[in-house]
């Protein structure tokens, strides 16, 4: 059991470092979100139904995570922009990543509320409605409904 976690968690460990810079200010809040997502991860283990994606599991746990941890612990503000100095993700672990933000792009987003971001961060990782709707727990329906909104939102946040 605890190498199939390990090995599920290492091939999609890019995820979990995603979520870790969309929603932490410092590397010290971004390897506290990092162990607690990990933690999660480990304690829903015995309950993954091996018929779902993997991916699709580890962004629904890390989401709800950093969400609900943010909620908690109002220590970790959002991220007011992404600078080199603020980036908590490993070199090598930042170059297997396919999302390069746009510092004008991420300092939008960053004015948006904690599940627009998660909405969004999956859009950019280029997850359909529907797998967007399966990892957060929404409808369909919702999250176009939902991502219409939040691209208003960011065409007034980036024309201003």
């Amino acid at each position: 059991m605890e190498e199939a976690f390990l090995a599920a968690v290492n091939k999609h460990q890019g995820i979990i470092f995603k979520i870790c810079r969309m929603y932490c200010r410092d590397n010290t809040d971004s390897e506290d979100l990092f162990q607690e997502i990990i933690l999660q991860l480990w304690k829903s283990w015995p309950g993954f139904n091996s018929t779902a994606k993997v991916s699709t599991w580890i962004y629904r746990i890390g989401l709800n995570t950093a969400i609900t941890g943010l909620r908690k612990n109002n220590r970790r503000p959002p991220q007011q922009g992404l600078s080199a100095g603020h980036n908590a993700i490993p070199e090598a672990s930042a170059q297997r990543l396919d999302i390069l933000f746009d510092k004008e792009l991420q300092a939008a987003i960053d004015q948006l509320d904690k599940l627009d971001k998660a909405l969004v961060m999956l859009y950019l990782d280029e997850k359909t409605y529907r797998e967007i709707a399966e990892i957060m727990g929404l409808s369909e329906g919702n999250v176009g409904v939902k991502m219409s909104r939040i691209k208003v939102k960011l065409k007034k946040i980036l024309n201003r």
